[in-house]
């Protein structure tokens, strides 16, 4: 059973998209390659409870074990050394990414307290776009009971498209609430 996103795609995101750049051939349409889901934990080096219940929300949130990620060296200021957890990651890729992206879109965004809109402006200059998020309270995998801390992530969506106008065309496409400024 192919996501409810991925269908929409196949069947009528890809026909207009090719309609409204001109596109010679299908593979030229834009595409979502990945979805990265990241989340910086400062606190991590002292609190291995965050860690933690970051793992355990990230994996509920998306449905995938994330990595937990490093530090390359080290920060006398942030008192951290070589090694040190210092966050947690996650890559979707296919069905998963598409399940995610549907959630993101249909349910979490939309909860977002006085929520007006995405920014149109968080795109890379590639097509690819980043979003940040202050509490993981959207999503409504999340029990609130059981979190220990509000906590934000970063959430990046990597696609083929060659221009900004490009990624922001597919994304609109599939639903995402860009605000009007």
């Amino acid at each position: 059973m192919a996501p409810r996103l991925k269908n929409l795609y196949q069947e009528t995101i890809v026909s207009k998209l090719m309609e409204q750049f001109n596109y010679q051939n299908i593979h030229q349409v834009p595409k979502v390659v990945k979805v990265t889901v990241n989340r910086g934990l400062g606190e991590a080096s002292q609190n291995a409870k965050a860690l933690e219940s970051s793992l355990t929300e990230i994996a509920t949130i998306t449905g995938q074990k994330p990595v937990v990620t490093r530090a390359k060296k080290a920060i006398a200021g942030f008192k951290i050394r070589k090694g040190m957890p210092v966050g947690v990651m996650v890559t979707l890729r296919s069905e998963r990414m598409y399940a995610f992206l549907d959630r993101l879109i249909n349910l979490a965004l939309p909860r977002i307290r006085d929520f007006r809109g995405v920014s149109p402006k968080s795109f890379d200059g590639r097509g690819n776009y980043t979003l940040g998020l202050r509490e993981q309270l959207i999503f409504p995998e999340v029990d609130y009971d059981s979190i220990d801390q509000i906590r934000g992530m970063d959430i990046s969506i990597i696609t083929t498209a060659k221009t900004d106008e490009e990624g922001r065309a597919l994304l609109k496409e599939m639903g995402m609430p860009f605000r009007n400024n």
